[in-house]
């Protein structure tokens, strides 16, 4: 798992400068990066949802997965949890907008998810190092609007990278194309849904809706090995 422990550390060391550069800025200046990372997170969302909307093969299933995880988040107050333990922390309010946009920059992603199944099959790194490379910059820019609190993403990335890994480990190459396609759209209105809440055009509680990355990859096991 040397490619997640490395990409891993780059998240935390791009979360420490990205918050020392904070420290120093303007309220004008991080008005201004709060629009940028705004746009930034709309634009990769409604990106990837138009990459990958014409390769699925079930057209409705995002459909679904957006309201059961969006019940289910609701039912379990997702939002309200992280934000109290946000600001138990320190956090101004909006540090647990910032870090579930981090965690969907970092782990709803080609690089990210495949990283770990080629470092489990083949012991290829390239992947994942890619992958700590952008994100360094992605947590520097992102700390430098949110503070260094972003480090708890590296956390998230780890049992999330983990987790694959050690998947793979078990089941082989379970990740199919489709269900990177269908994954990849789910993801991408959560990232766009970050966006809208960062430019407060509306507060989406994107938070409440993450449950709704479980159920592609658990449609696509049933589809493929039991219909």
């Amino acid at each position: 798992m040397i490619g997640t422990f490395v990409n891993v550390g780059t998240i935390i060391v791009g979360s420490l400068i990205g918050g020392l550069f904070k420290k120093i800025m303007s309220d004008r200046v991080n008005d201004a990066l709060f629009v940028a990372m705004g746009m930034a997170a709309f634009g990769l969302g409604i990106n990837a949802v138009v990459q990958n909307m014409p390769n699925t093969q079930y057209p409705v299933l995002f459909i679904f997965s957006l309201a059961f995880g969006g019940a289910i988040g609701t039912i379990l107050r997702l939002q309200d949890r992280v934000d109290h333990i946000t600001k138990k922390k320190g956090g101004d309010g909006r540090l647990g907008e910032g870090i579930v946009t981090g965690c969907l920059l970092f782990c709803v992603g080609t690089l990210s998810i495949l990283g770990p199944v080629q470092s489990a099959l083949y012991q290829d790194h390239t992947f994942l190092f890619t992958n700590a490379t952008l994100d360094l910059v992605t947590a520097m820019v992102l700390a430098s609007t949110y503070g260094i609190g972003m480090c708890l993403a590296a956390a998230v990335l780890f049992c999330w990278q983990g987790g694959i890994y050690g998947l793979t480990l078990l089941l082989g190459n379970f990740i199919t194309d489709t269900m990177m396609c269908e994954l990849s759209i789910v993801g991408g209105f959560l990232i766009a849904m970050s966006g809208i809440g960062i430019l407060g055009l509306k507060d989406c509680k994107t938070v409440n809706f993450l449950p709704a990355l479980i159920v592609p990859p658990i449609w696509c096991v049933i589809a493929t090995h039991l219909l």
